[in-house]
C-alpha cells in the first residue's frame, strides 16, 4: 500500500506549540509529516535556516513518521518530489482563510493531484503566532507555554543573552 506523506509547508520562525500540534493531529490521518521548512529570506527570520531545522527536529523527538527539510522554490513541485498528497496550513482564524484559499487554488491550477488540508490548531494554541511569540520573547515575557522546550531556550539566548 502506498504511503499516505502530508508536507506541512512554513518558515516556522520559531516553530510554536501551534506547528507542532497540527503535526501530531496530522499523523493520524497521514503515515508521514514533511515540516518542509521555506528559506523565506524577504520575511527577514529571527533564526537562521540551519537554526529553524535544528529547533524543529529537537521539537518533534525521534519520530520516525516525521521529517524535517528545508524545500525552496514552487511548492507543488516540492510535494511531487517527495510523493506527497496533500498540503497541511493552518488556519486560526477567518483572517487566515482569504489567503490560504488564494494558494490552495492557485496551488491546485498548478497540480489538481494536491490537495489542500486546512486544520486549525487545538483551541489552547488559535491565538499564538510566530510574529506574536517573538515579539513577547523580545520584550522579556515568557514563552515557555506557547513554544516547544528547545525553541523557548534559543529564545531566551537571543534576546537575553541566555
Amino acid at each position: 500500500m502506498k504511503k499516505k506523506i502530508a508536507i506541512y509547508p512554513g518558515t516556522f520562525d520559531p516553530f510554536t506549540n501551534g506547528h507542532l500540534d497540527l503535526v501530531l493531529r496530522s499523523l493520524r490521518t497521514f503515515d508521514e509529516v514533511v515540516i518542509a521548512v521555506a528559506p523565506s529570506p524577504r520575511k527577514n527570520p529571527l533564526f537562521t535556516l540551519e537554526e529553524r531545522l535544528r529547533l524543529i527536529k529537537e521539537s518533534v523527538g525521534s519520530n520516525k513518521r516525521v521529517k524535517v527539510e528545508i524545500f525552496d522554490g514552487l511548492l507543488v513541485e516540492y510535494v511531487k518530489s517527495k510523493k506527497g498528497i496533500v498540503i497541511i496550513r493552518g488556519l486560526r482564524a477567518v483572517s487566515d482563510f482569504e489567503y490560504e484559499l488564494q494558494m490552495a487554488l492557485m496551488n491546485r491550477r498548478l497540480n489538481p493531484r494536491i490537495e489542500t488540508v486546512f486544520m486549525m490548531p487545538n483551541e489552547e494554541y488559535t491565538f499564538v503566532t510566530a510574529t506574536i511569540v517573538k515579539e513577547i520573547a523580545s520584550l522579556g515575557g515568557p514563552v515557555q507555554e506557547l513554544v516547544p522546550a528547545p525553541v523557548d531556550e534559543a529564545l531566551r539566548k537571543k534576546f537575553r543573552g541566555g
